[in-house]
């Protein structure tokens, strides 16, 4: 394989040497806001998550690609990252599920990359200045030092209505029926609803009065990438849904809700990615083990109607909440994990206790 010397700069001007991986981007620039993302394996599920369209993705793990990739391990569709960066790509994968090579993935989807970069100094510099836009490639570095100065970061940019579906689906042959709204939603996700629900995913902009004329036993609200800000028609949606049937949200859902409650959200210095984060349940004092990956956070106080639920023990941020006069909950991390440890799945049990009360207070009216 032939090397092609690369460059990562950012946006204050901080410049990484490497070499290109992955697709070629066009005029040999790509750029985004750089994240890293601690997980020790599950690298296809993380780079295939939706939640991370408009970002590059640094692995703090420095071997990447050793057991391949394969078609089951997919989140979404296509993966939705503006690019990868890691420090050493494996030229060999070896695991019998295997049926590409990471290089051989990225290409084909056209997700350009740089390795060789050394990811322990970028992860240090992006924890102490935060995330930032980027620019990488091998065009000239007077070109990628223009390009990160002038990229945009997710602030108040609509990145749900790209990876949204555009029409409704139906997966699932559980015995209720849940709207699951997709604002990123991975596919982990619909196979744990699937096994509760027939659930009918719908796109991002569907009013409530169309989820409502479904008569589901529950609507879900995904995860999905960007500034919740940016996203006011989902917010409006779920606040004429809440008290009207059980509502259950993750990552950018549990952020949709809390401002559907009239709370606030706000930009962490460089956000939580990976799958070991330790979340303490306020109720009964146990801790579990997350994945996570977002930028953004609920602002603590900001919510009458809702009592907070569970805390992040590295930083203390809002983790989880409960409203106090509707059947309505959700996490800022993922139960589902994939990647990573399952110690939340019970949520999922929650949920569908909260669908079976809610139904059976109907009864006999």
């Amino acid at each position: 394989m032939t090397v092609r010397d690369a460059l990562l700069v950012l946006a204050d001007g901080t410049t990484f040497e490497g070499e290109a991986i992955g697709a070629e981007p066009p005029g040999g620039v790509a750029t985004g806001e750089v994240v890293f993302n601690t997980v020790l394996t599950g690298y296809q599920e993380v780079i295939t998550d939706p939640s991370y369209a408009g970002q590059i993705i640094a692995f703090t793990y420095p071997h990447i690609g050793n057991y391949g990739t394969n078609p089951t391990d997919d989140e979404s569709v296509r993966p939705h990252a503006r690019g990868v960066v890691v420090r050493d790509l494996a030229r060999r994968h070896s695991n019998w599920r295997a049926t590409d090579d990471l290089d051989g993935f990225l290409r084909r989807h056209g997700v350009p990359g740089i390795g060789g970069v050394d990811t322990r100094r970028l992860t240090r510099h992006i924890r102490e200045a935060g995330s930032m836009p980027a620019a990488f490639g091998t065009a000239p570095e007077s070109t990628l030092r223009e390009a990160a100065a002038s990229a945009p970061g997710t602030d108040g940019i609509d990145l749900v209505a790209t990876v949204s579906t555009d029409q409704p689906y139906t997966v699932g042959d559980g015995p209720r029926r849940v709207v699951a709204y997709d604002f990123g939603i991975k596919r982990t996700i619909l196979r744990h609803l699937g096994e509760l629900a027939v659930v009918e995913v719908v796109p991002a902009s569907t009013p409530a009065d169309e989820v409502l004329a479904r008569e589901p036993d529950g609507v879900f609200l995904s995860n999905g990438p960007g500034d919740p800000a940016a996203v006011g028609y989902a917010s409006d949606a779920v606040r004429d849904l809440l008290g009207e049937v059980p509502v259950f949200g993750i990552c950018l859902g549990h952020q949709l809700m809390a401002q559907a409650l009239g709370g606030a959200t706000h930009k962490l210095p460089f956000g939580h990615h990976g799958g070991n984060h330790p979340v303490r349940h306020l109720h009964s004092g146990s801790v579990e083990i997350t994945s996570q990956n977002h930028n953004y956070a609920v602002t603590e106080g900001s919510i009458d109607r809702a009592e907070v639920t569970h805390v992040n023990l590295n930083d203390g941020v809002i983790e989880g909440i409960r409203c106090t006069d509707v059947p309505a909950f959700s996490v800022q991390y993922h139960p589902e994990a994939g990647p990573g440890p399952h110690d939340s799945r019970y949520l999922f049990t929650l949920f569908e206790r909260l669908m079976d009360g809610a139904s059976s207070s109907t009864k006999g009216r």
